[in-house]
């Protein structure tokens, strides 16, 4: 009998991608299928939800072949975070669209809701911010059910919970992607009441809460796939990427470079209180030892980042600290673009930025920042200021920002040893040599591109049995190298001049604060 194989689904921001990998972990086959996304008003950013369902079936329809379709053994599935759906439970139809993770419409009620802030941060482990699902649910609701009347005929979810229902069975979410709704009690797991009536979400539409290894409802019209191939794992985007990068090994701190940034390290495990151990894999019964990730602090001190749950093998939630970056390869893209451009050619002219700092600040400032009322900004200007200084100075823009995270989080959990890298920007080499001169700390870039279908296709593999958290630890993981050549008086000065323009974008009164 041939070989079982693993059918990894990455639904992502502009694409859903699909991989098709070995029992030994290696990529046989891979697709993409793009998706489109549109901006009705400043500020709101929407996608089909059907259109979204139909790129993954295009995707996988490319990936599979019919002959290798009965090998499938099982299906790992990473999404983008925070978008959320709204469906009718009886029909399966959405009502509305899809609310990006990019979606700013939101923003007032943040400000309505400030007094709030610190219920919300202590509860969910989020800062109250639009990029977040409850804001987005009660737009929606209010929106399409304003009385709440339909509360049990409709369901809300995450980009998870909408693909699962595309196969029928219980409404679900897995608890790592229920931990970025900022409805989730991160302690205990479960939907909180004082959450939901805070942001007006009925507890009838939301989905149950399961581990990233749970009981899925077998997938159908997946063609050229039978009906019944079993959902092994499910995992947020950036949770996936860091699990592929067996990110649980100590003083490893993973960053991923899209269209915005995710920069995540595991903490602790939820239950055991254990740095770094994640256990049991729930139905094989594996356990494997992940080490210890430095000392851990108290996070929630530490107020540029998020605690979520990275994701939970069976045995309960491992806790993961996060910063979100909103603009990084979005702000590429947007100069490229500006320029009439391809983004490789501006990248091959950023040579020095010779004083010129660019801070991305569309729609406000992510972490550490978190700040919805800065504005971008772009100092040292000359006469002499031409497209390869600007380019430069938003690559160095993307250093600055991961760096800037990447400190909260060695704060938060101890000595950062090697940054691991993934992402589409990542395939500039001066940003990664950029990286790690403006870090001051060894970069290693992924071989491997789509690390989210990946680590789903990892976690899947795991749950069939195909190999032990051991195992993918060991896993030989080709990487390129960066090592820092800045010296460190150097390296404080550039951050200074970046800091002092970080303060231009505040808006004036914390500006005249810091």
């Amino acid at each position: 009998m041939a070989d079982p194989l693993i059918l990894a689904v990455d639904q992502g921001t502009s694409s859903t991608k699909a991989l098709l990998v070995d029992a030994r972990g290696r990529v046989v086959s891979r697709a993409v299928a793009p998706l489109s996304e549109s901006q009705p008003r400043p500020g709101w950013v929407e996608q089909d939800p059907a259109e979204l369902w139909q790129s993954v079936r295009r995707a996988v329809a490319e990936c599979v072949t019919p002959a290798g379709a009965g090998r499938v053994a099982g299906i790992g599935i990473s999404n983008q975070r925070e978008s959320l759906v709204l469906w009718e439970r009886r029909t399966g139809e959405p009502v509305g669209p899809l609310l990006s993770w990019q979606d700013q419409r939101t923003a007032g009620r943040c400000h309505e809701l400030a007094g709030a802030a610190e219920l919300v941060r202590s509860v969910s482990g989020l800062p109250l911010d639009p990029m977040f699902s409850a804001l987005k649910a009660r737009w929606l609701l209010d929106t399409y059910d304003p009385d709440r009347r339909r509360a049990g005929e409709l369901c809300l979810g995450t980009v998870d919970s909408w693909l699962l229902s595309r196969f029928g069975g219980e409404h679900l979410i897995e608890a790592g992607n229920a931990s970025r709704t900022q409805l989730l009690d991160v302690a205990t797991g479960d939907w909180d009441d004082r959450l939901l009536e805070l942001f007006g979400v009925p507890r009838e539409v939301l989905p149950r809460v399961v581990p990233s290894c749970a009981t899925f409802p077998a997938a159908r019209g997946l063609a050229p796939l039978p009906d019944g191939v079993p959902v092994l794992a499910v995992m947020g985007d950036s949770h996936a990427a860091m699990f592929a990068h067996a990110g649980w090994r100590p003083g490893v701190v993973k960053a991923t470079y899209g269209t915005g940034s995710s920069v995540m390290a595991i903490s602790r495990s939820g239950r055991t209180g254990q740095t770094g151990r994640t256990g049991q894999t729930g139905r094989t019964g594996q356990t494997g030892r992940t080490g210890e990730v430095g000392e851990v602090g108290e996070v929630g001190e530490v107020r540029g980042l998020c605690r979520s749950i990275a994701w939970d093998l069976g045995d309960g939630p491992a806790l993961c600290v996060e910063g979100n970056i909103r603009a990084t390869g979005r702000m590429v893209s947007w100069l490229a673009d500006l320029f009439g451009v391809p983004v490789p050619e501006l990248l091959k002219e950023a040579e020095s930025a010779d004083g010129v700092h660019f801070v991305p600040a569309f729609g406000g400032l992510g972490a550490p920042w978190w700040d919805p009322g800065a504005t971008p900004v772009i100092t040292g200007f000359s006469l002499g200021t031409r497209r390869p200084q600007l380019a430069a100075a938003a690559l160095e823009a993307v250093a600055f920002q991961i760096e800037d995270v990447l400190a909260a989080i060695e704060q938060a959990v101890g000595q950062v040893r090697v940054l691991m890298t993934d992402g589409g920007l990542t395939h500039s080499d001066r940003l990664m040599r950029l990286q790690a001169d403006l870090s001051g700390r060894v970069v290693a870039r992924s071989g491997e591109h789509d690390l989210s279908a990946l680590g789903a296709a990892d976690a899947a593999g795991l749950t069939a049995g195909l190999w032990t958290l051991g195992e993918l630890e060991r896993r030989p993981r080709p990487a390129d190298t960066y090592e820092p050549e800045l010296g460190e008086a150097e390296r404080r000065a550039r951050k200074r001049a970046w800091h002092q323009a970080v303060r231009r974008a505040l808006p004036a009164q914390e500006r005249n604060a810091g």
